[in-house]
């Protein structure tokens, strides 16, 4: 096995995030359910757009904010994701670029436009999201390098990018990929409605070993196995995944290691929870980067919750605090 210049390559959705306050009543006169991610066209996009408070927009995506965490940690990384060679494509390519991300996927002509992500975050700090895909759902095939993904230790992919045909190929071909080289292949299952409509191929990718390590969160899981019951849950999925991280909000999080060796962390303290946009990603970050740099699981549950707490406590999904100087602090 060759030698790796990159610790996570990642592949997702490359979406311009658009994030503004809204109170229950505004929810439920757009009728939405608070606290969903649903996606939505370019009509429905245009007119909740124009119906919004005043938001601030960033650059995000679910793998996307992974990598800017691991970057912020000081870990060396790769995106892989498609814009549309408009204005807000130019903006994300700068945002990840930026923090000394590689990324070089060819833009696409500017129809579809590029993807952005409408959230909506009520005083409870929940986020509802509202998802127009644009041009991220047709990432080819043919976009994937395969140099890249052979130089990183950890190829890293987000569920909500399985739907479309176009990507979902793309990273069947990446993971191809990492197995060749003899990297890792990391997954995050996302949300329970990527579940719901891939319940069977993601239990595939994990049932055939395509999968090292697999991220969820409680009702992932639970969706995932089709129980209430967390512990068989976590049974089931452990003796199947030679690494599984599945975070539980306020309640920490937890890993297995080759089925067996139990690790569990609190969640971090924080003064204010005002934005819970990204917290899974960054928890992922944190993870991923530890277990980059050969920390102990243990430690690595801890860098998530470290970096999960950070984003949290402000609007945004990407890092506004010094992350490195919070995780040595905490763990040297």
């Amino acid at each position: 096995m060759t030698a790796t210049s990159l610790d996570i390559v990642a592949i997702g959705n490359a979406i311009v995030d658009v994030i503004a306050q809204a109170d229950e009543a505004f929810i439920a006169a757009e009728g939405i359910e608070k606290g969903s991610m649903r996606l939505v066209d370019t009509d429905t996009a245009e007119g909740l757009y124009g119906r919004m408070a005043p938001g601030i927009e960033a650059s995000g995506g679910s793998a996307a904010n992974t990598v800017a965490g691991i970057a912020a940690l000081g870990g060396k990384c790769g995106f892989i994701g498609q814009v549309a060679d408009d204005f807000l494509g130019g903006v994300f390519t700068h945002d990840i670029r930026a923090l000394g991300v590689a990324f070089d996927t060819p833009m696409r002509a500017p129809e579809p436009p590029t993807a952005r992500c409408l959230i909506l975050v009520t005083p409870d700090a929940q986020r509802t999201m509202n998802t127009f895909l644009g041009a991220a759902q047709y990432l080819p095939a043919a976009s994937i390098d395969q140099s890249l993904i052979a130089s990183a230790a950890i190829l890293y992919l987000e569920g909500y990018l399985w739907d479309p045909e176009q990507p979902r190929a793309a990273m069947r071909a990446a993971i191809t990929i990492a197995k060749g080289a003899g990297r890792k292949v990391a997954f995050t299952l996302s949300d329970a409605f990527c579940i719901e409509r891939h319940r069977a191929d993601f239990r595939t990718l994990i049932e055939s070993g395509q999968i090292d390590i697999l991220f969820a969160n409680e009702a992932e899981i639970l969706s995932l196995n089709e129980t209430r019951d967390f512990d068989a849950a976590v049974a089931d999925l452990a003796a199947k995944v030679p690494l599984l991280v599945v975070t539980r909000g306020e309640h920490g999080a937890i890993a297995v290691e080759g089925g067996t060796r139990f690790f569990a962390v609190p969640a971090e303290p924080v003064a204010q929870v005002k934005d819970t946009t990204g917290a899974g990603d960054l928890f992922a970050a944190g993870f991923l980067a530890g277990h980059a740099a050969g920390r102990p699981t243990a430690d690595c549950l801890t860098m998530g919750a470290i970096a999960a707490a950070e984003v949290i406590s402000h609007y945004g999904a990407r890092p506004e605090a010094d992350l490195k100087a919070l995780v040595a602090a905490r763990l040297g």
